[in-house]
């Protein structure tokens, strides 16, 4: 069977940073009166994308801010055309790229839905059998017969995720959006997602939520600067993403020299993570002690300083955060110093985490913006445990006692 869409050498340019031509009247004109327009820079957005798509598949697209997704489901979505290139899509598209695209602010959210569905090619019949259940999913029903334009930014998106969702497009194509959405309607439209994809229908999204985009799909396209790496399982191409756009070490164990250290009064020197045999590593199991060891310099003498550390998954959600500031002493001279901590044991659940650290007086000064430091990978032993799953839900796994009675 052929994919429902091949992308077959997409190129895309932009001209940039040329002037506009100054208006002449017709005597100007006449009088030969005319300054060229300086020649426009081209900026190739994408450059020569090549991927297939099989049916049913749920794609992720990643990349930096500026790496040519959204132009590429742009043009996906035949709101502007490649340079050069050729797209074949078997199938209905339906996309959703920004708040109100495909809408019309003077229509109504009723009327809007019927809009949405005839360009998407359905008609009135097939829109009206599954009105109701746009509806009940947007939740909006309260301000159905009001024009777009007094929709809040939230609202339009509901609305729009729902219509998108509900017609039954062969592929859909689903942008950064859900980010305007609240924590509970992305859940929900994380979980419409994956009920469409199970339904034999194909999706591609892109996101910074790296969470979501595991969470959602199998495979993945990693974009850099405009070029495509090859379509790969997930959490390979999250994986080349985290390593070419986080500068944070992996083995355990980061140094600075004095005149390179982070910070000007407070510098910090070595930051390493060791485990209960005084070994710097990178790797430990969920249910061995994690230590952590700071050295930092002061070049002058502060009063009331404190370290601050976040633990934040690989995502960029801070996990936990926790301060020196129930040890540190008021009064500090100039000097070397450190300081170590150990994490609780049997909290990290399978997964990768990083450090960051920041310092300063609080509400005063603050001293060393925040560093990204180190990365740790936590392996959840199943040794000790009868759950077989490859990775247990959650972003920790604390072992919690029960104690059962029979009443």
């Amino acid at each position: 069977m052929k994919p429902i869409l091949e992308v077959k050498n997409i190129w895309k340019s932009y001209k940039i940073g040329g002037q506009r031509q100054q208006y002449l009247s017709l005597r100007d004109q006449m009088k030969g009166i005319f300054t060229p327009n300086n020649k426009a820079n081209e900026f190739w957005a994408l450059e020569d994308i090549n991927f297939d798509v099989e049916r049913g598949a749920c794609i992720g697209i990643i990349g930096k801010n500026g790496a040519g997704k959204s132009t590429l489901l742009k043009i996906l979505s035949k709101i502007t055309p490649p340079t050069k290139g050729e797209i074949i899509a078997r199938g209905r598209v339906a996309s959703l790229l920004e708040v109100g695209t495909g809408f019309h602010p003077e229509l109504t959210g009723r009327e809007n839905i019927y809009l949405n569905g005839s360009i998407l090619g359905l008609r009135k019949a097939e829109i009206e059998k599954k009105f109701e259940e746009i509806v009940d999913f947007s939740g909006v029903e309260q301000f159905l017969d009001t024009p777009l334009k007094h929709f809040s930014s939230g609202m339009q998106l509901r609305l729009a995720f729902s219509v998108a969702a509900h017609l039954e497009p062969e592929i859909l194509l689903i942008d950064e959006v859900l980010a305007v959405g609240d924590a509970a309607f992305q859940k929900k439209c994380l979980g419409k997602m994956n009920e469409v994809s199970k339904s034999g229908r194909t999706i591609l999204f892109v996101s910074h939520n790296l969470g979501a985009v595991k969470e959602l799909c199998t495979k993945g396209i990693l974009l850099d600067k405009g070029k495509n790496s090859p379509l790969l399982p997930i959490d390979e191409v999250i994986e080349e993403y985290l390593q070419k756009n986080i500068t944070i070490n992996r083995l355990g164990e980061i140094a600075w020299q004095m005149d390179d250290a982070p910070g000007e009064e407070l510098k910090l020197l070595n930051v390493r993570l060791k485990n209960k045999g005084g070994q710097i590593t990178a790797t430990f199991k969920s249910d061995e002690p994690i230590f952590l060891e700071i050295e930092y310099y002061l070049t002058k003498p502060v009063n009331n300083m404190r370290l601050n550390l976040s633990v934040m998954t690989y995502d960029d959600k801070t996990l936990f955060f926790s301060s020196t500031h129930k040890q540190e002493v008021v009064d500090k001279a100039a000097g070397h110093y450190r300081t170590v901590t150990q994490f609780p044991i049997d909290i990290f659940n399978d997964g990768t985490y990083k450090i960051v650290l920041q310092g300063g007086m609080p509400y005063v000064k603050e001293m060393l913006q925040a560093v990204p430091c180190l990365e740790f990978q936590v392996v959840y032993n199943r040794e000790k445990s009868t759950n077989i799953e490859a990775r247990l839900p959650g972003y920790i796994a604390p072992p919690l006692h029960w104690k059962i009675e029979r009443l």
